[in-house]
């Protein structure tokens, strides 16, 4: 890896984190495209160094959502309990038989485009008299399971998806995003460990990028912390219709993905 490939690296994990981080997503769905195209690492082993992306990268937001003392929400332990065993599940899952890369993308697709685009409406044109009810903790238990289990299946962090449904059932994003980054951290840690062993056992491009995930993922630990440090002072509204539109830009690019 020259210079300006790790420099190019560092620059987008740092701008993507920044975006992304308020919203509770890791931004490493959006740093995947910039890899393949722009970076040129080569599939799959995109998807191991995005999860090392992940775990780099991380530490910066929750360091300062730890300070700010919102991961002691029982939020964050309902979803990391439930990802964790669902990662396990999903890698199992991997290893039997799993649909094709086409198939999942767009079923990401189809699920968050209109609920990104439903956020959006929700926000600007609040419905009247209807306050949305929060999910029982069993009933995010169960979600977050099936999450990680997609996680351990395909490689991808929880947070583009755990954080548009949560709030879509009436969670604010600033209590949300604190735990879904958390269980996004937790799965990739888990993640990047399985690739590693993997690697050590297959041929191939299996492994990471080492050095460009390390690249990125420092770039997204400062841009993590500062995107961490600057959602509180930003209005739940535009959270929401942040959140929104980041799931609607994960979804419509899954789409060109598939049908590309």
């Amino acid at each position: 890896m020259t210079w300006s490939t790790g420099l190019a690296g560092l620059a987008a994990g740092l701008v993507i984190s920044v975006a992304t981080t308020p919203a509770g997503v890791s931004g490493a769905v959006f740093l995947l495209p910039v890899q393949l195209s722009v970076l040129g690492v080569p599939s799959p082993a995109v998807t191991p160094t995005n999860l090392l992306f992940n775990v780099v990268a991380g530490p910066g937001a929750l360091l300062r959502h730890h300070r700010a003392g919102l991961l002691r929400d029982p939020l964050t332990r309902r979803l990391v309990s439930g990802t964790l065993p669902g990662v396990v599940v999903g890698a199992a899952v991997r290893v039997f038989a799993v649909p094709g890369a086409t198939v999942f993308r767009l079923l990401i697709a189809v699920l968050l485009v209109p609920l990104g685009l439903w956020l959006i409406r929700r926000t600007v044109r609040p419905a009247r008299g209807t306050g949305g009810k929060e999910p029982s903790p069993r009933a995010v238990t169960g979600l977050a399971l099936a999450v990680g289990a997609v996680g351990g299946v395909y490689g991808i962090g929880g947070g583009s998806l755990l954080g548009p449904l949560l709030v879509g059932r009436g969670m604010s994003v600033a209590r949300v995003a604190p735990a879904a980054l958390a269980s996004t951290f937790v799965t990739s840690v888990a993640g990047a460990g399985a690739f590693a062993l993997l690697s050590l056992a297959g041929t191939g491009d299996v492994a990471p990028d080492w050095y460009l995930g390390l690249a990125c993922g420092l770039g997204g630990l400062i841009g993590g912390y500062l995107g961490a440090r600057l959602q509180p002072r930003l209005p739940e509204t535009g959270l929401r219709l942040l959140l929104g539109s980041l799931a609607t830009g994960v979804g419509v690019l899954y789409a060109v993905q598939a049908l590309g």
